[in-house]
């Protein structure tokens, strides 16, 4: 497996026996806000005017994830991350195991992205009710493309800092290290606490899991925006996830309660005690792009020439 791109992209060059000694914890000191803030990306949602808003708002040195929904479809989603990454961006569409039909429909999409030069991928099991196919979870797509001798740079896994309403936890477990060693990083699912967040990838690294984990916030949302998102029918993957979790949305509909600096201030503060595992960002937009920039645009201009230390 090659060097994780998010260490090359967003770090500088590193060896990889560096790599490995930094995300373990044996030779890297726990993120600081600084670093968690200079190590953001964001997803998006495939919607009719997202290609615009990525370019009239995002700088093409912040990474993007485009993800799947169930009512448009893989394709739509791999338009999009193609049509961007042209523009210059670095683009991980989102890899649903559900809504692949067998094997050559994954070998075509490879095949798709490796002829569009796009190298990175964030493989889930997907929220399609009934599967498409053969496939039921990630991990069986993650063994087709390593059979298939895959392109990517960059494959990325989702975490569960709380669990899963649906699947026992040790399930989670046993599937997160089956997965790891086909994957690059982790993008973790969205949890309020930073201790519980901080606790959990202390633990998975105790356990030999050691990818370097980007923590899933949201931003700023703009909560009417959130509730039209919600209700509508091509929900987006975390838009979904919060749907299914009541006492989540909540936490973004009632005015004043959910601030996401002071989430991320909580996050460094924990992160620094637990070594290096956690490495940045991964900011669910819910395609609030003008509003995200600003926010980490002020975020950077506070750590300006700070490193925490």
């Amino acid at each position: 497996m090659p060097p994780s791109a998010d260490a090359r992209y967003l770090e500088g060059e590193r060896t990889p026996m560096a790599i490995q000694q930094e995300v373990s914890g044996s030779g890297r000191r726990g993120s600081t806000l600084a670093d968690l803030v200079r190590n953001i990306g964001y997803e998006v949602m495939p919607f009719k005017k997202t290609e615009q808003d990525v370019l009239t708002h995002v700088p093409k040195d912040v990474p993007l994830t485009v993800t799947v929904t169930v009512a448009k479809g893989i394709d739509t989603t791999l338009d999009l991350a193609e049509r961007l990454h042209n523009h210059g961006y670095t683009v991980a569409p989102h890899l649903p195991a559900r809504q692949f039909v067998d094997a050559k429909h994954v070998e075509d999409v490879v095949a798709r992205l490796k002829e569009a030069g796009i190298r990175r991928v964030f493989c889930i099991g997907g929220d399609a009710p009934t599967p498409a196919g053969e496939f039921t979870e990630s991990y069986q797509l993650l063994r087709v493309l390593q059979e298939l001798n895959h392109p990517f740079e960059n494959i990325g896994i989702g975490g569960y800092p709380e669990g899963h309403a649906l699947i026992p936890q040790n399930a989670i477990d046993e599937a997160l290290r089956k997965k790891a060693p086909m994957a690059d990083r982790i993008l973790t699912q969205i949890c309020f606490d930073a201790n519980t967040t901080a606790t959990w990838a202390k633990r998975i690294a105790s356990e030999g899991v050691n990818l370097p984990i980007y923590v899933g916030m949201p931003g700023p949302v703009n909560r009417q925006k959130l509730i039209r998102i919600s209700a509508g029918i091509g929900l987006g993957q975390s838009a979904r996830f919060l749907q299914k979790q009541s006492n989540l949305l909540w936490r973004f509909l009632l005015p004043g309660v959910y601030n996401p600096t002071k989430l991320l201030k909580r996050l460094a503060s924990a992160s620094a005690k637990i070594g290096g595992n956690i490495r940045g960002l991964h900011i669910f937009t819910f395609n609030e792009l003008e509003g995200t920039e600003k926010w980490r645009q002020k975020l950077l201009a506070s750590v300006a020439g700070r490193d925490d230390r």
